[in-house]
């Protein structure tokens, strides 16, 4: 996959800028500041429908201007005789729903371009997913969920407005020894909608962890000397709540499975019924609801779970070096690449790879083994803030990148 040609219009510094691309590697280099991340942003933000950068879509906007257009074509498959193209446009608007165009139809909503971009982005940004909060990571698997499951962006919208509504009805009812009749009801009610998205979230990520697993340890391996192998622990804040004794759990996720295992034998895996799922967070809300109404918050579901990230037999974040923590970032973007890969074999199909300011920080050792991991993609984009940050072998176009205005491929 690779996109021929990029239109920005009043998207972050850019009044108007058209890039030409296509198939290969492309090097965006110029001074820092100049705007080099914004236009690989803007293809991130078309695939993901999210910037790595900031939480909502107000700075994306050029001041001044009502609103943001990117506009992309991009073809997939080998053969250039009988590619798959498509144009898609997205309007990006600091207030009110975005709107979205594909090829040339009525606008439909953006959540239904999802699909039709498909990039991997390493930013340094990513080095939050190694050292920091837990809302980080789970950011980064939902994200990732999405990419591989376009349909789990309506459901982690829907668990997201379910969660607002009763963490706001909990608060109503703070302190209160007993829940009125009303209030039990429209609970009840909450609950039944929250355990419904909050399973298939929570299964999905169980899909997305065990497939990414091993291209993990592969990709980490890969980067360094091999001494060290990572692996994730997903802790789930049901079955903590399910234990009899309380204790701390959180099962391996290794590159044959991906599971979590309670002091009770209790376990939820990718292949666990949805159905049962549900019904173990139903089961951990009940058992929760005192504490809940107490602190006016929902205190068990998949927006409290924690995705832990281990090298060697310790934790990475705190005990990470910076070198390794790079590494790290870097390894899950790579397994990333790989998963999707995985996903559609389908030669022509790769996933655009975006490396934004990563050479800088690299000694030559990694240069050289990313180096070979990108070879799998059909399209490279990468940016520099000098031409001598890229390594001298890469092979690609050089297209220089000064205040608002970007140079033609």
């Amino acid at each position: 996959m690779f996109i021929t040609h990029l239109s920005l219009t009043d998207y972050r510094t850019y009044q108007q800028a058209d890039i030409e691309l296509g198939e290969g590697t492309f090097v965006f280099v110029g001074s820092n500041g100049v705007g080099k991340t914004n236009v690989v942003e803007s293809i991130n933000y078309l695939a993901h429908l999210a910037s790595h950068r900031v939480s909502n879509d107000a700075p994306l906007v050029r001041f001044g201007a009502p609103r943001a257009i990117v506009r992309a074509r991009v073809e997939r498959g080998s053969d250039p005789e009988a590619r798959q193209a498509a144009s898609v446009q997205l309007e990006i608007t600091p207030k009110g729903a975005n709107r979205a165009r594909i090829n040339r139809s009525n606008n439909v909503r953006a959540a239904d371009i999802l699909g039709i971009v498909r990039c991997v982005m390493f930013a340094p940004e990513d080095l939050e997913i190694v050292k920091g909060d837990p809302s980080v990571r789970r950011r980064f698997f939902d994200d990732f969920l999405v990419t591989l499951q376009p349909a789990q962006a309506s459901n982690r919208k829907d668990y997201d407005r379910v969660l607002r509504q009763r963490n706001a009805l909990l608060k109503s009812a703070k302190g209160s020894r007993s829940l009125s009749e009303a209030h039990a009801a429209t609970l009840e009610v909450w609950d039944q909608h929250l355990a419904q998205t909050g399973a298939r979230l929570l299964k999905g990520r169980l899909a997305a962890l065990a497939a990414l697993t091993p291209h993990l340890v592969n990709a980490y391996a890969g980067l360094t000397d091999g001494s060290k192998t990572v692996f994730a622990h997903y802790r789930s804040s049901i079955l903590q709540e399910l234990e009899d004794d309380g204790a701390a759990f959180g099962a391996q996720s290794s590159a044959e499975d991906a599971s979590v295992e309670s002091g009770d034998g209790l376990s939820l895996t990718a292949e666990t019924p949805l159905e049962e799922i549900e019904s173990m967070f139903r089961a951990a809300l009940l058992q929760r609801r005192k504490k809940e109404m107490d602190r006016g918050l929902t205190l068990v579901g998949p927006h409290r779970d924690e995705i832990e990230l281990f090298i060697g037999d310790f934790p990475a974040k705190g005990f990470a070096s910076h070198g390794e923590t790079w590494s790290l970032a870097l390894a899950l973007r790579l397994a990333c690449f790989e998963t999707l890969l995985d996903d559609d074999p389908t030669e022509g199909a790769a996933p655009i790879l975006i490396l934004d300011d990563v050479f800088a920080e690299l000694d030559s050792s990694r240069r050289a083994k990313l180096l070979s991991a990108m070879e799998r993609a059909d399209q490279v984009l990468i940016t520099a803030a000098v031409a001598e940050d890229v390594p001298s072998e890469l092979q690609g176009t050089i297209i220089p990148v000064s205040s608002g205005v970007v140079g033609s491929a």
